[in-house]
């Protein structure tokens, strides 16, 4: 398969993640955020990865969205694991550090499973040994990072990152450089902007989306019957949210047509990235038109108030109260805490919300919201407003 490289890109992030500025809080670790399906983890894997190698780091992956149905501590200790074991020497110097000599694993001195959370040997220790033994810094990058908090051994998996980090970055060792990535900026500031958080203060900025050079490079391979415009297609892609995926299944729709005309291509295609953007909205819309009442209220009311949704509040429970005398047309409609509960626990089973370890609740997909504003959803919520206002006041 084809890829869209951003060479450029990888080459400016690489250097700003491996040579930090005196005083710069990106030692604390980098969190970019993007919308889902606009080409983020392919980035990370085509262009990031290779770049941070060829700058000569030692590269840890982790795709926390791979398998949802796993631990996410699990899964970034066995990433750690995983690459412990493609370095013999690596293992030997941990053994003789951790004194675990004895512990035989295919006769180096050492069983990766020791390596963990708690009892054993600790992630600062195994990656300060991987470090040392190749005498260079390691970038451990997390896809999806916001997933960790769901679990409690997903944040104790963080804690023991920033422990490695700091173990890594003092003058004794190479480095630990972590980049964090999300496709949700509000879920990805709860690992980073409150004290209580390993990597409290660390930057998070938005990733820059695919722009006009993309829509270049597509338009040049598309293989229609006829060359699109780019100036048009550039147009499509941002109503597109900048989604790849879009601009690709609108192509292969006409690719595939074989009846289609040269001078057809470019209102076919235009009509198709349209179709395409509806379809992806209504498949969101009809899980939500499939909620009982009081699980739609609570989405609603979750929806509209963003950031400042706080679910057992009074004010949020008179608020449920309101928007479920609309849809119900009962005056006495009401819900309370337990109501509430079930409802956002099957909200959750339903992929709509998403919940942090501490209790903190989200949209999971971020443009449900403004597809159930263009619907007219959260008309009338109370705080929708508020909400609108802080999407505006948000930095770039």
């Amino acid at each position: 398969m084809e890829v869209f490289h951003r060479t450029q890109l990888a080459a400016d992030l690489a250097k700003k993640i491996l040579h930090v500025a005196p005083g710069s809080a990106a030692g604390s670790g980098l969190f970019l955020a993007a919308p889902r399906r606009t080409g983020k983890s392919t980035f990370l894997r085509e262009d990031l990865r290779p770049e941070l190698e060829s700058a000569g780091a030692l590269v840890v992956y982790v795709d926390l969205w791979k398998d949802k149905k796993a631990d996410p501590g699990v899964v970034i200790v066995n990433a750690v694991r995983s690459e412990l074991a493609k370095h013999e020497s690596a293992l030997k110097r941990l053994a003789r550090n951790t004194g675990l000599e004895k512990v035989s694993v295919a006769g180096v001195g050492f069983n990766l499973q020791q390596v963990g959370l708690g009892d054993g040997v600790s992630l600062s220790d195994a990656l300060a040994a991987l470090s040392d033994e190749e005498k260079r810094p390691i970038a451990l990058i997390i896809d999806e990072a916001q997933h960790a908090i769901t679990s409690e051994m997903g944040s104790d998996a963080l804690f023991a990152l920033k422990a490695a980090r700091d173990e890594l970055n003092s003058s004794a060792h190479h480095g630990l450089r972590l980049v964090a990535t999300g496709s949700n900026r509000d879920k990805l500031s709860m690992l980073r902007s409150s004290r209580d958080q390993a990597f409290f203060g660390a930057p998070l900025i938005s990733f820059p989306p695919l722009g006009r050079d993309y829509v270049e490079w597509f338009c040049a391979g598309a293989g229609l019957a006829a060359p699109l415009d780019v100036d048009d297609t550039f147009t499509l892609f941002k109503e597109a949210a900048n989604r790849p995926e879009i601009l690709g299944a609108a192509a292969d729709e006409l690719r595939f047509d074989f009846e289609l005309r040269p001078e057809e291509v470019r209102e076919r295609f235009r009509a198709a990235v349209r179709k395409q953007i509806e379809e992806s909205s209504q498949e969101l819309l009809r899980v939500v038109h499939s909620l009982t009442p009081a699980q739609a209220t609570v989405l609603r009311v979750l929806a509209g108030r963003g950031r400042g949704y706080a679910p057992f509040e009074a004010a949020t429970l008179t608020a449920y109260g309101d928007v479920l005398k609309g849809l119900t047309g009962d005056p006495a409609a009401m819900l309370d805490v337990a109501q509430v509960q079930t409802a956002l626990l099957a909200l959750q089973e339903k992929a709509l919300v998403w919940r942090a370890a501490r209790g903190v609740y989200a949209l999971e997909e971020s443009s449900l919201a403004d597809v159930m504003a263009s619907h007219g959803m959260l008309d009338g919520v109370p705080g929708t407003q508020q909400r609108v206002e802080r999407e505006r006041e948000r930095p770039a």
